[in-house]
């Protein structure tokens, strides 16, 4: 802009207009359309001939790689940033990725799970601690093992083979040290607002009251100050968020549309406040009430309810695949997160699985695509059988065969964005 501007005598709105030309798509015939008054004010100033054309064929010839280089400088320097940022403060970066949704390619399910993998801690929404979003916060470091090493362990893989190495931490492949660094007295507390019902305005009205007038005394206290629905209660209480008072999800269920009834009456009024005695809720229905509320499970995976059962079939894990010869035949089984067919990948459709211990890239020829059409386009989870190819450091499977895993807990894909 700057030497259009001095040598050929260009306005700021023109060199404006030139730059636009080189950031085109169509930035050859753009450029082209600018010649002659590129041409025309260097004339003007004594630069004509071999020099003027000179000029010119610099200025295109950045045209053509201007606007790529660019984008890839940008683009560098937030995968460093964003890598610095996931090593030295992990919980920052979680919490900043989940309090930005929605955005990018993974899911709030998929970022809280590999937060889990990499030994961060993630916590429940709560009335009573988290915020609108999720932010760090600090708390008391818990016994260890930490819970999620039950299902994070495996075979130690060979030298070089990557793997979680023995703990929930995954390691670098040649030096052996964590990828992370996570504070064992941080942790990143899930907000409200994703609560389903409950948004960004009434959970900003859930802090506010909080931090006015000080912490809910009890379930009814919040509902009377807050003045929440019935169906915003139940979701609360479904996401576990009003378990710091001292109530079971099905006993705040109870509760929740009695209170919510108050207000058109008088306070203190609720009758049947009390819940009878009811079953708590085991593993795998804490799960689907938590996504069912939240779409984010922070503490499971749907996978980790089959485990037993895939590997009496002798399915592998993700992790599990680390162990495994290049170009020997598996079988792998995941949640679906992602199907992408690029355009310049000749038909050739990827699909992303995701189990408690990882992420896999799984490769569907257009032949296995067409043969396995129905179920690999509309199953939430796959059994997978393939090849294991290795190539700069990434393990991959070639899809031979795909049939549906059923699910106990509930998931979704992001298709073909």
């Amino acid at each position: 802009m700057q030497i259009a501007i001095d040598v050929a005598d260009f306005t700021p709105a023109e060199a404006d207009q030139l730059r636009k030309a080189m950031g085109s798509k169509r930035s050859t015939e753009r450029m082209e359309a600018l010649r002659s008054r590129l041409l025309e004010g260097m004339a003007e100033n004594g630069v004509t001939g071999e020099v003027a054309d000179k000029i010119y064929d610099k200025l295109k010839a950045f045209a053509d790689f201007g606007f790529p280089e660019s984008h890839a400088f940008s683009f560098a320097y937030l995968v460093y940033a964003s890598a610095w940022l996931k090593v030295h403060h992990p919980e920052a970066f979680y919490a900043a990725l989940l309090a930005a949704q929605p955005m990018g390619f993974y899911s709030p399910q998929s970022l809280v799970a590999d937060a889990r993998r990499h030994g961060v801690r993630v916590l429940r929404a709560d009335v009573q601690h988290s915020q609108a979003q999720a932010v760090v916060e600090r708390t008391t470091p818990p016994p260890f093992p930490s819970p999620t090493a039950q299902f994070l362990t495996g075979p130690v893989p060979e030298e070089g083979g990557g793997g979680t190495g023995g703990d929930d931490v995954p390691r670098d492949r040649a030096s052996g040290q964590p990828l992370v660094d996570p504070d064992p007295r941080l942790a990143v507390r899930l907000g409200l607002a994703p609560v389903r019902g409950i948004g960004e305005k009434t959970a900003e009205r859930i802090v506010a009251e909080r931090e006015a007038r000080g912490p809910f005394a009890d379930l009814a206290d919040l509902a009377r100050r807050v003045r929440l629905t019935a169906a915003q209660l139940e979701a609360l209480a479904t996401a576990g968020a009003l378990d710091s008072f001292g109530l079971e999800r099905r006993e705040a269920l109870w509760a929740a549309g009695v209170l919510a009834q108050e207000h058109a009456t008088l306070p203190h009024t609720a009758v049947g406040f009390e819940a009878p005695m009811l079953p708590g809720m085991d593993e795998v229905e804490t799960a689907v009430a938590d996504v069912w509320a939240t779409g984010v499970s922070p503490d499971s995976f749907p996978t980790q309810f089959l485990r037993p059962e895939l590997t009496a079939q002798g399915i592998y894990s993700i992790a599990g695949l680390a162990a495994c010869e290049t170009g020997s035949r598996v079988e792998v089984a995941g949640v679906v997160t992602h199907r992408q067919r690029p355009g310049t990948a000749g038909g050739v459709t990827f699909l992303s699985l995701e189990d408690e211990t990882g992420l896999l890239n799984v490769v569907c020829s257009p032949g296995l695509w067409a043969r396995y059409r129905q179920v690999a386009r509309t199953s939430a989870a796959l059994v997978v059988r393939g090849t294991i190819e290795r190539g700069d450091g990434v393990l991959n499977v070639v899809a031979d065969h795909v049939r549906h895993l059923p699910l106990r807990v509930a998931s979704r894909s992001r298709d073909f964005r």
